[in-house]
This record gives C-alpha cells, structure tokens and sequence, in this order.
C-alpha cells in the first residue's frame, strides 16, 4: 500500500526546502500539484543541465508531482490556484515573505475557508522576529546560525556540503504535516504550520549551542573530526587511501589504543584516559594513529579495526558512492522516468515491509496544466480563454522574485 494514498497536496514551491518535503509526501503515496511559474517554472530547473539537460536539484527533488504552470499574478490563475486549495488536504509554500498573502495564501484565512485544511509556511526566519523579512539562501541562514563556524577549520570556515538548512527545514515540515494528518483522523480540523530554517538549523546546533553557553566557548573546528570526541578523523593509509576511524567512549579508546594500535603505554596513560583528556591531547593521538596507518593498506587498516569492534570508514567520493555495495547489493537504485527519459534515483530512505514507495516521474513544466483545471470545471472555452489572457501555457508571465525559503545551494 502507498500509506498517504487519496491524500492531496498542492505546492507553490520552488528551489529546494518546499520541494524535498512534498516529494516525500509523494513518495509515500500522497498526490502532489506542483504549482510553478509558466514562464521558466521552478528556478531550480535551470540551477544547470547535467542530468540530460535538466538540473541535478530539480530531478532530486521532483519526482512524484503533477506540474500545473499558471500566472499568478493574473486574476484567473489565482482563482485556479483558490479552486485547487478547496480541494487540497495540505498546502505547502515556501516563497518570498509576504508573496503568499498576495497571492490570497493567507494560513488564518485559509484554515477559515476550510477548516480541515493543513497549510505549511517554510521561510527563511519564521513568522516574526527582526529578520522574518530578510532573504534566506541556505548558505546565509547556516552563516548565521553557526553551522559554517563549526565546519571547516578555524582559519577557513566552510559550509556543510549538504544543504543543511533546506534540509533541516524540510524535514521538519514533512514530520508536521505527516503528524497534522494524524491529529486531523481523531479531530476532524486541520491546522497552520510555520518552518523556518534558521529555527532548523540552531535546533540542530544543540550541542554546539550548549557549549557555548555552559562551557564558556565557542567549539573549534578541525576538518574531517569531531571537535567534541577524540580520537576521531581522517588518517592516510600506506596505499594513498584515507581512513576514517574514531572512538567515542573510554571502552572503545581501550580496545584502540590495545587491539589496534598495540600500545599499552597509551591505554595505561592517565592523560587520556577520559574523553576530555583526549581531545585535550588530539595532536598526540592522532599522530600515533597516523603513524600506524600509514604502515598499513586500508584494507589492513579496517580489517584490523573490524577485528577489535571499532567503527571505520572510507572516505568516499560522491562518483565512489554510485556504485556502494551497500546501495547496489540492497537494489537502492530504481528508475524514474522523466521528460529526458529512465533515471536513476534512490528509494527514499524508510523501508516497511507493508508499504510502497511511489517512483512517478519528474514532470515537465506544465505538463499537468490541463488535466488537472479539467478536474477542477474548467471547460475547453475556460482553457482557450486562459490561454489567449496568458495565463497558462508560454508567455512573460511574472513571479515571486524569491526571497527567505527560497534558496540556492
């Protein structure tokens, strides 16, 4: 079964925090009204061209959606969009402040209309506050959350490789959505939910939060490691490869420094027999690891840590992950049909014996435009009329300029 089958969700989205949600929602089977822009869609489509002439994000982020193209700002199109709403179970949008209110978007508004409706608001900075109406690319809310400080080195700072605050951000709108829908099955009502990024990103700096606060300081990065466990990092084999080994309790550390390493003059110094004692002395640490894997192949190295119950890795580039035995032993990859044809995409990440992941094609701009106004009465001289006005299909239609919850990467 698709458990969110019969579930309706229109978006008025674009970029990436609105979009990673919704595909969810349709990946678990609801049906999503993506609502973009006629003239040029999603800006996401055109972030650039390598997946066969479409862009790496918008294919990610795509599948599963019906693309309906409208002009917004026309009379027509917002009462198409108003149609397409009265019909929804969820709304979700994630465009410039204030551009959803004009759009007769409105969350107090909306919930009066239609008392079991759910409307998701993603910005930038929430509702309020002294930055609600400030910009929101994913590198500016990190930069200002702390996430690029703690990343990277002291002397250059860098921004996680992920984009950490749309994706933060649209997990959090999918766990409220999927719990409004919960509440929704013993109330019978509906409700307005807000995401911000910041909000989800200084949610997700707890520890490093805290340390700041109770500890006195703020935590200093250092590259591939974990400025709060040592030992814990990146160290380079004798076959030019690198390992990623770490300990994270005294027990672990023991098993390293005897099993491993053999050195029982490191398990048996005081100086690093606590986790604090051991960051304070990281350099040491990680020069004898150092020492001892570049000695050794990577697969000497991991056998060895394997062998004495330690995690390990391989650090992995993205071109070395298409081809993961985790992935392609366990059939992670599928195909997604698209307008350039078969891709190949990743099932999403919960599995259940009882349910179905839906894997329904990418849509290309406007593809839905018609078959979806049918459904909600437009008759064929309605479309002609849409047509002729612009309001549909090519045109210089205009849009939401962009702005907080709508971000690059």
């Amino acid at each position: 079964m698709h458990p969110l089958r019969g579930i309706v969700v229109v978006a008025v989205e674009q970029a990436l925090a609105a979009p990673v949600c919704t595909r969810h929602l349709g990946d678990l089977g609801a049906r999503v009204i993506k609502i973009e822009n006629r003239a040029g869609g999603d800006f996401a489509r055109d972030y650039d061209d390598v997946v066969r002439g479409m862009s790496a994000h918008f294919t990610w982020a795509n599948r599963n959606k019906e693309s309906v193209a409208l002009d917004l700002k026309h009379p027509l199109g917002r009462e198409a969009l108003a149609r397409l709403v009265a019909r929804a179970d969820v709304l979700v949008q994630n465009l410039a402040p204030g551009a959803a209110v004009r759009l007769g978007l409105d969350p107090a508004a909306l919930r009066a209309a239609h008392p079991r409706l759910i409307t998701v608001d993603i910005s930038g900075y929430g509702r309020d506050g002294p930055y609600a109406g400030e910009r929101a690319y994913d590198l500016l809310v990190q930069s200002e959350a702390g996430s690029c400080a703690i990343t990277g080195t002291p002397e250059q700072p860098a921004k996680p490789g992920v984009p950490v605050a749309d994706l933060s951000a649209a997990m959090y709108a999918l766990s409220s959505v999927l719990t409004a829908l919960f509440v929704r099955e013993r109330t019978g009502e509906g409700t307005a939910i807000s995401v911000g990024l910041f909000d989800a990103v200084t949610e997700w700096m707890g520890f490093a939060l805290n340390q700041a606060r109770y500890g006195g300081s703020d935590l200093r990065p250092n590259g591939l490691s974990s400025p709060m466990v040592a030992p814990y990092g990146a160290y380079r084999t004798a076959d030019g490869q690198t390992l990623v080994l770490g300990t994270t309790n005294d027990r672990e550390w023991r098993r390293l420094a005897l099993d491993v390493l053999d050195r029982p003059d490191l398990a048996g110094d005081d100086r690093y027999g606590s986790n604090r004692g051991r960051v304070e002395h990281r350099a040491e640490l990680d020069a004898a690891i150092g020492a001892w894997a570049g000695s050794r192949t990577l697969a000497e190295c991991r056998g060895a840590a394997a062998a004495a119950g330690l995690g390990h890795a391989r650090l992995n580039r993205p071109s070395e992950v298409l081809d993961h035995p985790q992935l392609t032993e366990r059939g992670r990859w599928r195909e997604v049909a698209s307008p350039a044809g078969p891709l190949r995409a990743l099932l999403p990440p919960p599995e259940s014996a009882d349910w179905e992941m839906r894997l329904d094609p990418i849509p290309a701009l406007g593809e839905h435009t018609e078959p979806v106004l049918r459904e909600l009465g437009y008759g064929a001289e309605d479309l002609a009329a849409m047509r002729a006005l612009g309001v549909i299909d090519e045109g210089p239609g205009l849009w939401s300029d962009g702005g907080a919850g709508v971000t690059f990467d």
